[in-house]
């Protein structure tokens, strides 16, 4: 079994920064992308940022400039550094990777329990 486990969530005023973490760990071959998705209380969970096995990152708009997405491939760890954060940026962020398991080419899909971030106005 795999678990990702993030951390670094917290209450923040707008125009500060926080860095979440998420590490993986389990029966682990190679991990392809690990991404960060965000869901707001009656919202649809959507993506924040992505970074490819090859280091290749993406962004959604509304983050664009302000977040950075970051791997340690060694520890199994993606960061995600928040600044300038704003009130919209409020809600629950989920950890995902998509990994490949010791044996085999399937991939497969993991979810973080996810941690709170909370930008007050």
């Amino acid at each position: 079994q795999v678990q990702l486990v993030e951390s670094g969530g917290g209450l923040v005023q707008a125009g500060g920064s926080l860095r979440l973490s998420c590490a993986a760990s389990g029966s682990i071959f190679r991990i392809e992308v690990m991404g960060w998705y965000h869901q707001a209380p009656g919202k649809q969970r959507e993506l924040v940022a992505m970074i490819t096995s090859g280091g290749n990152t993406n962004y959604a708009d509304f983050v664009k400039g302000r977040f950075t997405i970051s791997r340690d491939n060694p520890k199994n760890t993606v960061y995600l550094q928040m600044n300038s954060l704003q009130p919209e940026d409020t809600a629950v962020y989920y950890c995902n990777a998509v990994i490949q398991r010791p044996g085999g080419t399937a991939k497969y899909d993991y979810w973080g329990q996810g941690t709170q971030v909370t930008v007050s106005s």
